[in-house]
């Protein structure tokens, strides 16, 4: 990290500006400042399920990821910068193997529910997609790398898989939705 931060406000934002990575100025509510905060929010709403009674595995899997969110951050931060490796990519496609061959069969559509930290899961999974529909939306008018969409489709998915397993690992079982239930 090139420049510490020894004071916190800066006043260089008060105009509705904000500074880029590259050292250039966008306005705060630019596709790739959107595309930014969804992606720090998505990390916040992973570091609250951290906070949950979580299997070891996958409290390291979502330390990794909060990282490699970090890195993501940094590749839409500066325009051109590639950050996101195909390594990355492929640990998620790992991680969603590996739980997913535990897990029974899904023959039914889940509610996001169950367990607080099944839930939780569930929350950061729609936050993920509203982070990846904000990288698109940034991608049809500037570049960005593959990877980041990859990332953020793979990771979406395995927050709905990890749903289902903390679920399991809080003695539960899926909640699956009863279509007409209330009709």
């Amino acid at each position: 990290m090139g420049n510490r931060l020894s004071k916190i406000y800066t006043r260089t934002g008060d105009a509705g500006t904000t500074g880029l990575g590259d050292g250039s100025r966008v306005p705060k509510d630019s596709l790739r400042i959107h595309a930014l905060g969804e992606v720090d929010e998505l990390n916040s709403t992973i570091g609250l399920l951290l906070c949950e009674d979580l299997p070891q595995s996958a409290h390291a899997a979502l330390t990794g990821i909060q990282h490699d969110l970090f890195d993501l951050g940094g590749e839409l931060c500066i325009p051109g910068f590639n950050n996101v490796t195909e390594a990355q990519v492929k640990r998620l496609e790992d991680l969603l193997d590996g739980y997913n061959a535990d897990l029974p069969p899904l023959k039914d559509f889940i509610l996001p529910g169950g367990a607080k930290s099944a839930a939780m899961a569930h929350l950061a999974r729609t936050v993920c997609r509203r982070a990846e529909r904000a990288v698109v939306s940034l991608a049809a008018t500037e570049a960005v790398s593959d990877l980041v969409r990859q990332y953020l489709n793979r990771l979406s998915d395995l927050l709905f898989v990890l749903g289902r397993v903390l679920n399991r690992h809080a003695g539960g079982t899926d909640v699956l939705w009863q279509q007409g239930k209330n009709k």
